[in-house]
């Protein structure tokens, strides 16, 4: 049985203004009508396995959850990283809960941000490379090159292995390259991009791990040695996993080891790190433009523009990006969309807030919109999920107006309860204790209006909150 691991860290911020700090790429629908971790989730389908387990980021929680119950893939099976360590760790506290729920399975582990277009081909190579894992041997997922990339590390390839798997020994991990020594490489054909990919049984990681990073064994021994179950999440020793070292399995493991072995996939692969590689992999009008969005275009090609909310035009546009969000715009040569990270890192330094949080946010309850603020006030759309309820709570700066759109809402203000339908409103006085509910079966949809001195999310106290967050 394959134990599948998806890890779904990272922040992806070469697809800004799409991806952002809270809704990176890996919950983007960005190829087809998925998000990419759940088309991660699907590509499983046919395989010999259980349920994934899911490795992510505390603040990522609420998300992830609801795009794993929206494909029937939520039990209880989301390990909750209170900060980032790179893929080692990751992989270790997978193996370590893997060893205890099951019988030292074979860990395929997964990004949640990639795409494979041809999945009958991603299954066979899984496949084969069992037979290889099966043996104790640490399989990596080599990509086939199609073009001299210098975005991707690269693996050559060693001797090949006897027996009837194309696999071959690791020779050599080697970071991402200049033009011309990519070249060399996709010339040589002894060279594979490298994927992420991996599948190897759990104990021999573990084993694997202690040997050459005991430091990073031990801390995570230490942290799954205290579990927390909470909801869907497994919270582990925060303390332990925070002294952690930071490192990637490559480093740690892959480079280290005797038992590395590649296996060439070939199967239309990306990992989608920047907005040309989108356009890579999108369909393509007459002129060579991917349109998503309302977009008007005039003597334009080879471009990528997308318009989330307002009619995009362009007139004689060649070999550029345009994306358009609710809050942001950017228009970029193809070319330079590496350094997209760069205007993600001027944001930062400048105290603002676009690379953190889109205007819609989401919430365990649902969703909010900020449509319009100003001085002293601040409206929002927002939306309840059926059944759902927000924290109780109160505000020391600010009172707020609720007119219901859409659906039925169960109001409390200072304990007393009122249900509202679609055109009455409700008034919460600043101070007030308050809380919001959706009793109905449909979606509900009100306005809030935001009056007063300070209207940041920080000003909340929650006296109860379902989801934790007290």
């Amino acid at each position: 049985m394959i134990f599948p691991v998806i890890m779904a860290g990272g922040t992806g911020s070469r697809l800004w203004p799409l991806s952002r700090d809270l809704m990176p790429k890996q919950f983007l629908q960005l190829s087809g009508h998925h998000s990419m971790l759940q088309a991660t989730v699907d590509r499983l389908g046919g395989l010999d396995c259980c349920a994934p387990l899911l490795i992510c980021n505390e603040e990522h929680r609420f998300v992830a959850a609801e795009q794993l119950r929206q494909i029937d893939q939520l039990n209880q099976n989301i390990i909750l990283e209170p900060a980032g360590r790179n893929t080692a760790p990751a992989i270790a506290l997978a193996a370590f809960t893997a060893v205890n729920k099951a019988q030292d399975p074979l860990l395929l582990v997964l990004a949640a941000d990639h795409v494979i277009a041809q999945n009958d081909k991603f299954q066979q190579a899984v496949r084969q490379a069992e037979k290889l894992a099966e043996q104790g041997l640490l399989v990596t997922f080599g990509i086939v090159p199609t073009a001299a990339e210098t975005g991707y590390g690269y693996i050559r390839r060693g001797m090949a292995l006897a027996g009837d798997v194309a696999a071959y020994r690791v020779g050599q991990f080697v970071e991402k390259p200049k033009q011309q020594v990519a070249e060399q490489y996709l010339a040589s054909g002894d060279y594979y991009w490298n994927s992420g990919m991996f599948l190897f049984r759990a104990s021999v990681y573990l084993q694997q791990l202690k040997q050459f990073r005991p430091d990073i064994y031990a801390a995570c021994e230490q942290a799954m040695a205290e579990v927390t179950p909470d909801l869907d999440f497994i919270r582990i020793n925060s303390e332990a996993f925070l002294a952690c070292p930071d490192d990637s399995v490559d480093y740690a493991v892959m480079e280290k080891t005797d038992a590395a072995v590649v296996v060439p996939l070939d199967a239309g692969w990306s990992d989608v790190g920047s907005w040309s590689s989108l356009w890579d992999i999108s369909p393509k009008d007459a002129n060579g433009n991917v349109h998503q969005g309302d977009v008007l275009a005039v003597q334009s090609s080879n471009n990528f523009v997308m318009a989330q909310t307002c009619l995009v035009a362009t007139v004689g546009l060649d070999n550029m990006v345009v994306v358009q969000t609710k809050d942001a715009v950017l228009v970029a040569a193809k070319d330079k969309v590496q350094d997209v990270k760069t205007i993600v890192q001027q944001l930062k330094a400048a105290g603002r807030t676009e690379h953190r949080i889109h205007r819609e946010v989401y919430r365990p309850w649902g969703h909010y919109d900020s449509i319009d603020s100003g001085a002293r006030y601040q409206v929002k759309r927002i939306c309840v999920k059926p059944g759902e309820k927000l924290s109780l709570q109160m505000h020391h700066h600010r009172a707020e107006h609720w007119i219901v759109v859409c659906g039925t809402a169960k109001v409390t203000v200072d304990g007393k309860e009122s249900l509202l339908s679609e055109n009455q409103s409700v008034y919460i006085p600043l101070g007030a204790v308050h809380a919001l509910e959706n009793p109905g079966k449909i979606p509900l949809e009100l306005i809030e209006v935001q009056s007063g001195s300070y209207l940041g999310e920080d000003d909340i106290v929650r006296f109860s909150d379902r989801y934790g967050r007290v």
